[in-house]
Order: structure tokens, then sequence, then C-alpha cells
């Protein structure tokens, strides 16, 4: 057998490779270029791009097994032209990235990062009935823009909280709604109508800047924006105006335009809480994504189908 693999040298700790058995592994660090070789897997990252140039240099390649659900950096044309299977991680990072959003909504509707910075710069004055006053959040309205595997474990946590919960989705999701009693409406509905909007839906042409200035004007002056799923589906300098214009309260962000790098004026804001690309940082989940990625990679080597495909 013997195939060689490139594999993302990141994902060293967290790999099982007895699930790889038999194959020979060669790590490659994201500051290394994707080289050219007789290779016939591969598992990178998200932040590595495949387009053609890379899969002309791997002319036996048979797989690309993303370790991420998003696969926006493979060029799925590119990939089937050259017969080459593209495989995701879905599921696994399911409950995790919900678990994350929550984070940011809580976060970003009770000021944490305002409060923070004051005991910070030793500004705090003590206890005071106005301070910091934020979004409560039982009673008030949810809405999912994107009812996916991770929107929907938004909408179950949001149960818990009492909110009432629409959804934005291309497609009605019955079950969701018969748990959660959520309400499947048009995005021109779901921004004003919501105290929280959370994006849920993958970065494609379609949903590039699904929100900028128009939809951001259009939301609650008192709601919180998160955003888990990709920088580009927000415009940026759209939602600092709308943040400085007070048309809404906050922002939660975990992806951001350009990655890795970020807009300094997003870190800086008061109102906008930041983190960098967190949403399926456990290690349990980061694991079954390595190991997912690895199932599939051993699977179409084998001759079988791959367990995730993207493509076929």
């Amino acid at each position: 057998m013997n195939t060689e693999i490139l594999i993302a040298d990141e994902l060293r700790k967290l790999l099982d490779r007895r699930i790889l058995a038999g194959h020979t592994i060669e790590w490659l660090a994201a500051s290394e270029p994707t080289p050219s070789g007789r290779y016939r897997g591969m598992i990178p990252l998200l932040s590595r791009k495949i387009g053609a140039t890379e899969l002309d240099r791997l002319p036996d390649l048979s797989i690309v097994a993303n370790c991420a659900v998003g696969f926006d950096n493979i060029d799925l044309t590119a990939a089937e032209q050259r017969r080459v299977l593209v495989t995701n991680t879905p599921d696994v990072l399911t409950e995790s990235t919900a678990d994350l959003t929550w984070t940011l909504v809580l976060a970003a509707a009770r000021r944490t990062k305002e409060g923070q910075r004051l005991l910070e710069e030793k500004k705090w004055s003590g206890w005071d009935p106005t301070l910091l006053l934020g979004l409560e959040l039982s009673g008030r309205t949810i809405g999912i823009v994107g009812a996916g595997k991770i929107g929907q474990a938004v909408g179950r946590r949001a149960v818990g909280f009492g909110m009432r919960i629409l959804y934005m989705d291309e497609l009605p999701r019955p079950e969701f709604e018969n748990e959660t009693r959520a309400r499947r409406v048009d995005l021109q509905t779901l921004l004003p109508e919501s105290d929280v909007v959370t994006i849920h839906v993958p970065f494609t042409a379609t949903t590039e800047r699904l929100i900028g200035s128009a939809q951001l004007q259009g939301m609650k002056e008192e709601a919180v924006l998160v955003n888990t799923a990709r920088g580009g589906i927000v415009d940026e300098s759209a939602l600092l105006e709308a943040l400085d214009q007070g048309a809404l309260m906050a922002a939660g962000l975990d992806v951001f335009v350009g990655e890795p790098e970020v807009n300094p004026a997003l870190v800086r804001h008061p109102r906008v809480v930041c983190l960098p690309h967190l949403g399926s940082a456990t290690g349990d989940t980061r694991r079954a994504m390595a190991n997912l990625a690895a199932r599939n990679v051993r699977a179409v080597l084998a001759g079988d189908p791959p367990l995730t495909p993207v493509n076929r």
C-alpha cells in the first residue's frame, strides 16, 4: 500500500494515525506552499487554498478531505475536472459551534467586553443601577439565517432562554418547527423582527455580503448580530458604520474577511466581541474532525465511496 498522504501539520496531535495505517504520511505546515508530488490523498485545513494550480502539481491525487465543514477554500470545478473527490467534516462540529454561537450572543448582549475593559482600565467606581445595561433574552426573538444542522442546534438552545424563533432557509424544516415552534420567514421579515440575528449559511456567490448596509439599517436598534459562519457574509465596513450610527447594539464575530488578517477597528470597537475562528475549538470536536477526514481518505484510497462527499 504505502500511499503518500499530505496532511496539515496542525493535525499531528489530533489525528489517530491508526486510521491510516499502511499509508505514508507527510506533514505540511501552514507556512509551506502546496508541494508537487505523487500524493494520492490530502487533508488540508480551511486556510489552504486548493485550486487548479495546486491540483495540477498533484496529478495522482484522488481525494482532498477538507478538515472543516466548509469548503470554500477548494475550487470544486477544478477538482471535478481532474476527477478529484472532495469531502468535508459535517455533523461532528455542530454542537461545539452552536455553543460558541451562544457564547457570542451572551457576551454581546450583556456587554461583557465593555465591562472587562472598565476593570482593566480601573475605571469601575462601584455598582450602578444604570451601568452597561444590556439585552435580556427571555421573551425576545432570535432570527436564524440558515437552518442547517448548526442553525437548528442554535435554535434548540434558544428554547431554554425562552425565545421566539424565526428562521430563513431555502428549505422548510418541519421537524425543527415542531420541536421549537420556529417560523420560517424571508430575510426581509426576519431582520426587523429579531432581537438577535445569527448567521449559519455557507459562503457562496449568493451569500457574499448577504448582510450589508441596507440589511443592517433594517435591524432593531437594540439588536445583536452574531456571525460564526464565514466573514464574507457580512459587510464589515457597513457593520462598523451601523454600530457607530446606533442602527444596532452589538455584534459577536468569530469569522472575518481575509483571515487571519482582521480589521483592527472591529477588534477595538467596544461593542464588537471578536474571537479567532474558535467555532469548533474543543478537543473532542477537533479530534473528530481530523479522524473523519482521515476515514474519508482511507475509504477512497481503498476504492470505497467517501463518507461525507461534497462532490461525486
